[in-house]
Order: C-alpha cells, then structure tokens, then sequence
C-alpha cells in the first residue's frame, strides 16, 4: 500500500521507518544537523512551499510534508490494516 505524503509524493508503506513532528523535532540541534546532511546529499525532499508539519524517514530518503505526522500516521495504520485485511 501507498501513502500520499501532499502534492503529487507518495511512498509504499513499507518503506516508512519514521514520522516525526517537524516542531519538535526542528528544536533538536542533532535533527537539524541531520536534516542539513541529507540536503546537502540530494538524500532530502521538501514537498510543498508550504509549512512543513512532518519529516518522514523512509529507507529510500527523507520527506519533509507539508501534512501532519497525526494524518500522516492515520493513514499508515489505516493502509496497514487494510493490508492485513487482504492478506487474511
């Protein structure tokens, strides 16, 4: 299954590893300096010119989503039990 991350990005469930609250993470000098790594690596994608809500870690790269990690989680969980659903 999929999850749309905002505009026109989405990325297989299976592929998320994390999704972070941009807020509070943005407080972290260890998730900035990450952050900053990644950009500088291509290894980053901003989503939207809007207000970024979320970073979501996946084990192809990083996304920053102009979406809330809460929506974003929500349909995580909704895809993955969809998922099990079909598979059962």
């Amino acid at each position: 299954m999929f999850i749309h991350l905002g505009e026109n990005v989405v990325v297989q469930t299976r592929d998320v590893v994390a999704i972070f609250d941009y807020e509070i993470a943005k407080e972290s000098e260890e998730t900035m300096a990450f952050l900053k790594h990644h950009k500088e690596n291509q290894n980053l994608e901003t989503i939207s010119d809007e207000l970024i809500k979320s970073i979501v870690l996946t084990t192809e790269g990083i996304y920053l989503s102009p979406l809330s990690s809460i929506t974003l989680k929500r349909r995580a969980k909704i895809n993955n039990n969809f998922e099990k659903l079909l598979n059962s």
